[in-house]
Order: C-alpha cells, then sequence, then structure tokens
C-alpha cells in the first residue's frame, strides 16, 4: 500500500484479498503479513533487524523484543515479552508472564506507553471466513458513505477531541474546546487556534453528517440536558465508518517527531 503523508493507510480501512486467518501487522515504520499455521510467529519490537515490525525503534522504554503474534489452536494471539504492559482495547493491559491474549476477527489498535508521554501504536488485522456478498439494493435508500470527508483542519480538531477515545481509554470523554484550543496552539502557533475557532469547525462537520441522515447530532434529537452527547455521537459515528483512526494521532505529535 502506498504512503499517505508520510503514514501508512491504516488497516481499519481494509486489507489486501488475503486467506482466511492470515494476520497482518503495522507500525509507522513498517508492516508484515503471515498466513495461518500452527506455531506461526511475528514478532515486533524495538530491534528492526530482528523482528517482522519495528515498533519504537526511536524510544529505548521500548523492549528489543516488546511482543509475539503466535498461532495457537486455530486463533492468533498476542504475548507481551517485554517490561511494559501493552494496552488492548477497553484499557485491557497485558503484562510479561500473563496468558497471550486471543484477537478477534479485524480489527484491534495495541498501544504502548513510551518515553516522554508518546504513545507507539501497533495496529493488527486479522482476516475472517470469507462469506457471500450482500444481494444488490437498487431501489433501497443511499446510506452514507463508509468514510466522511475532512478537511485537514477538520480532521485535526477532532482527533484532539476524539483523543481519549483513539487511545481506547476506558471511559473517555470529548476534550473541551478550550483544551484542543491549547494543544493545537502549541502545536500550531501560526494558526491562531482558539475555543470558538474549534467549536465552529466541529459544529459545522455535526451540521454536515446530521444533514446526510446520520442520528443524534442535533439538540432537537437529543434534548435536554445535552452535555457531551451531541459530541460523542459524533465521534461514534466518525470511529465506527473508519474515518477516525488511531494512526491519525499522529496529527498531534509535534512535527519533529512525525
Amino acid at each position: 500500500m502506498t504512503m499517505i503523508d508520510g503514514f501508512r493507510p491504516s488497516l481499519a480501512h481494509g486489507v489486501p484479498p488475503a486467506e482466511a486467518g492470515t494476520i497482518f501487522a503495522s507500525t509507522v515504520s513498517g508492516r508484515s503479513s503471515m498466513p495461518p499455521k500452527e506455531g506461526r510467529q511475528l514478532l515486533f519490537g524495538r530491534n528492526r533487524d530482528d523482528m517482522h515490525v519495528c515498533l519504537g525503534e526511536d524510544d529505548t522504554l521500548i523492549s528489543r523484543h516488546q511482543g509475539t503474534l503466535v498461532h495457537e489452536d486455530g486463533v492468533w494471539c498476542v504475548r507481551n515479552e517485554g517490561k511494559l504492559p501493552l494496552r488492548l482495547p477497553r484499557s485491557r493491559r497485558l503484562f510479561k508472564g500473563d496468558e497471550p491474549a486471543a484477537l478477534p476477527d479485524g480489527y484491534t489498535a495495541l498501544f504502548i506507553h513510551g518515553s516522554g508521554g508518546r504513545e507507539h501504536l501497533l495496529e493488527i488485522f486479522v482476516v475472517g471466513d470469507d462469506s457471500p456478498p450482500p444481494p444488490p439494493l437498487t431501489d433501497e435508500v443511499t446510506k452514507s458513505p463508509s468514510v466522511w470527508r475532512l478537511t485537514t483542519a477538520e480532521r485535526t480538531v477532532l482527533v484532539a477531541l476524539a483523543q481519549r477515545f483513539l487511545h481506547q481509554e476506558a471511559y473517555p470523554q470529548p476534550l473541551s474546546w478550550r483544551q484542543i484550543a491549547e494543544q493545537l496552539a502549541e502545536l500550531e502557533p501560526d494558526r491562531n487556534w482558539s475555543s470558538k475557532k474549534v467549536e465552529h469547525i466541529v459544529v459545522k462537520v455535526r451540521g454536515r453528517l446530521a444533514g446526510a441522515g446520520v442520528p443524534g447530532l442535533t439538540k432537537d434529537e437529543v434534548g435536554e440536558p445535552v452535555g457531551n452527547a451531541l459530541n460523542i455521537h459524533l465521534i461514534d459515528e466518525l470511529l465506527q465508518t473508519a474515518t477516525l483512526v488511531p494512526p491519525d494521532l499522529a496529527l498531534l505529535e509535534p512535527r519533529s517527531s512525525r
């Protein structure tokens, strides 16, 4: 797959045709895949020369061999081999010595906390069994697109808004307008970020998606008290459609570290 703005496309957007049970693993440094067979192993960690996928190459908190994806009893599992815990969906933590965690078919994001507050991402995709294609629905109402189009500014603001969700925190909440503006002002001091500017961008995207038929994005639908409901519904839609994916968190890193 080709690179986009210096980053590989997310595995959340799909993988090339492959045998059922094939596993794909991807980081900012590279990508690897392996068909299923009992006992096969795919290694990831800091030591590029000895790993199938390099993770955290420039971060000495990451172990040279941080973890292993292993095919056992017909399923792929992840095993932690390093000093730091691996964070799986729903903030489950996998420590060295724990039983390997089984990986479901489809997409899984795995994080490891490194030095200086950095979060290293390993994307995993396990190809499921083939199923017959759905019948054509020529006369049905057109559904929303699988991925919503966003401008660069919109994507940056929405990633900031949804960053706790993208990091798979246990009980995530959207950031406030002020928190987003302050974070983006540090990253892009020439853009004159403000709370009002951030709010305007998010409200504009909510309105556009609501107009396209996405439910739960207007006050009339949700009712009072609104709280964070509108933004949570917006984030849910963007995550469900893979419009926002964990690799987008790179937009919140200083440009020198991208």
